[in-house]
């Protein structure tokens, strides 16, 4: 009878001693972890990974997060591109600490692309249709190529020339315009529609504009009226 009675004399202490063990272990799980200068370095890396899938290429990113050595402790951070900062060879990327102190540092990148673009074979002049045989692919860092390039064959074969494109260089999107645009001064057929009726006329276009875009035409009765262009030739008007 002696032993069953002092089993729980003997227990209960063991478990209070398990009791505050547990809450401290659980106070501890509820706190945000402290970021290190990896993970902050990391962030920073993930977060220009993200930036760069705009370009049809392999990134290459080398950071150097020497700065971040000196900040206070953070426990939520984000990276950010300082304001009016672009994409380039060399360039930093910002660390805003959220808690518990706020500050914000940098963080140096070194960052290629390389990847495929296009040059022309020959000079295009404006008006020309450009063919996949005017068209060689080339091999390079994106990055040093001038903003606005296309890099996509399908954007450009069977686009027109708007201006001239000098042989064996890129070609930038300004220089093209879609073959079912319309260009300024062109005489388009109109369609009016409104509830329960469709009538046709013909304007006088008055800005160029790709296929969805409004431009100002100028009707046969000299109303200039927006319009919605459709095709090459043609522009419709809600009523």
């Amino acid at each position: 009878m002696t032993p069953t009675r002092l089993f729980p004399l003997v227990l209960l202490p063991a478990l209070f001693l398990a009791a505050p063990a547990s809450a401290q272990q659980q106070q501890q799980q509820q706190q945000p972890a402290i970021q290190s200068v990896q993970d902050m370095q990391t962030l920073a890396h993930d977060y220009l990974l993200s930036q760069v899938q705009i370009l049809p290429g392999q990134a290459h990113i080398t950071l150097d997060a020497s700065r971040l050595q000196a900040m206070p402790a953070c426990q939520q951070a984000q990276a950010f591109l300082p304001s009016g900062q672009r994409l380039r060879a060399r360039m930093s990327v910002g660390i805003r600490c959220l808690a518990p102190q706020p500050w914000s540092s940098s963080v140096s990148a070194t960052l290629a692309v390389q990847g495929h673009y296009y040059v022309t074979n020959r000079r295009i002049n404006p008006g020309e249709t450009i063919s996949l045989d005017d068209l060689v692919a080339r091999e390079g860092d994106l990055l040093q190529l001038s903003p606005g390039v296309v890099f996509d064959p399908s954007q450009l074969v069977g686009y027109v020339a708007s201006q001239r494109i000098t042989m064996g260089a890129p070609i930038r999107s300004s220089a093209l315009r879609d073959p079912q645009s319309v260009m300024r001064g062109q005489t388009v057929r109109t369609i009016a529609r409104g509830a329960g009726f469709v009538a046709t006329g013909e304007g006088q276009a008055l800005q160029n504009g790709a296929p969805g875009t409004q431009i100002q035409i100028k009707a046969s009765s000299g109303q200039i009226i927006s319009a919605t262009v459709l095709d090459a030739s043609t522009v419709q008007v809600m009523m």
